[in-house]
């Protein structure tokens, strides 16, 4: 699941997909703004198959959050 998360996320940020780990900051480490954000999101739902809820977004601070939900709850 990291993996594909990574993968994913490195079609978004300039930053080497082997600079990221769990630990690093969406905002902070990747420079993502709210809306890229939101567009992350939009893609993590189309391919995992899985609806984010608005409410949980501002829970996703690192990539590890967002891995640990996708762990959860996609299919």
């Amino acid at each position: 699941m990291f993996d594909r998360t990574v993968d994913l996320l490195s079609e978004f940020v300039d930053v080497d997909p082997s600079d990221i780990s769990e630990d690093t900051a969406l905002v902070d480490d990747l420079g993502l703004s709210s809306l890229d954000v939101i567009k992350i999101v939009s893609a993590f739902e189309d391919e995992f198959d899985v609806e984010i809820p608005d409410r949980i977004i501002p829970t996703f601070r690192t990539v590890g959050d967002v891995v640990k939900f996708l762990e959860e709850n996609a299919e």
